[in-house]
């Protein structure tokens, strides 16, 4: 399984919000720091204003902070609402499966199975969850975000 790009920085962007909480941040401050496009985050943070996740400041001062406390944020639902399909295979697209044994395999099934196990782990994970440190971890650098999922 592999997450598009869009749901990578959406991630990213969410845990750079989750760990910048006591200020407003700017697109400009998560772009520099994973050397990523600010056109492309400026899709992501429109989306994560329009799903009320993220609220937009404008103005001079203006930025972004989260609008809702991370441990309301589910991982899962955030990852199905930024992942255009989840099709593991020609097969899973039916407007475009030209695979001969798509009416006799058995594995279509099984990477269907996988895909709903890979989603079912994300569910009960929130954002509050992947920034904790734990803890037995050693101190971070500053800006450094802690990665951990919940167990």
């Amino acid at each position: 399984m592999r997450l598009t790009a869009y749901t990578d920085y959406t991630l990213r962007t969410l845990m750079y919000l989750g760990t910048h909480r006591d200020r407003l941040v700017t697109i400009q401050d998560i772009a520099d720091l994973h050397s990523i496009s600010k056109n492309h985050l400026m899709k992501v943070v429109h989306q994560l204003g329009l799903s009320g996740i993220v609220e937009t400041v404008r103005g001079r001062n203006g930025g972004l902070r989260l609008a809702r406390d991370p441990a309301e944020i589910n991982i899962g639902t955030v990852v199905r609402d930024t992942e255009s399909d989840f099709f593991m295979a020609e097969c899973f697209n039916p407007d475009s499966n030209t695979c001969p044994l798509t009416p006799d395999c058995l594995l279509k099934a099984r990477l269907g199975q996988a895909t709903a196990a890979f989603l079912a782990v994300l569910d009960t994970v929130t954002l509050a969850a992947i920034l904790a440190p734990a803890p037995d971890a050693p101190a971070l650098a500053p800006g450094v975000i802690p990665l951990r999922v919940a167990t």
